[in-house]
């Protein structure tokens, strides 16, 4: 059975650093697509950041040039690197990583509270 499990996040200061992962266990085919997404209160679930299985990497514009997306095939892992936060940064953040070409799995998503 596949699992995708998630780490990292808590309480970070605003200037600070996160980074948070994805590990994909059970899996027989590699990721493809792997995505990042967070969601506050009251708002809608909002994609940050994306990599494709060629590479192509996009960021939310608001989050564009502090936070990074990449992956370790070799470890079946994803990362989102976080840096400079602000409170405005704040919400629940989860993966979805696509296995093969169809199936698709999602992390029980980690919350990044940003103190000011």
């Amino acid at each position: 059975q596949v699992q995708l499990v998630e780490s990292g996040g808590g309480l970070v200061q605003a200037g600070g650093t996160m980074r948070l992962s994805c590990a994909v266990s059970g899996a027989t085919s590699s990721m493809n697509y792997v995505g990042w997404f967070r969601q506050t209160p009251g708002k809608e679930r909002q994609l940050v950041a994306y990599i494709t299985g060629g590479g192509v990497t996009h960021y939310v514009d608001s989050v564009q040039g502090r936070f990074t997306v990449s992956r370790d095939n070799a470890k079946n892992t994803v990362y989102l690197e976080m840096n400079s936060l602000v409170p405005e940064d704040t919400a629940v953040y989860s993966c979805t990583v696509q296995v093969g070409l169809r199936d698709y799995y999602w992390s029980q998503g980690t919350p990044v509270p940003v103190s000011s």
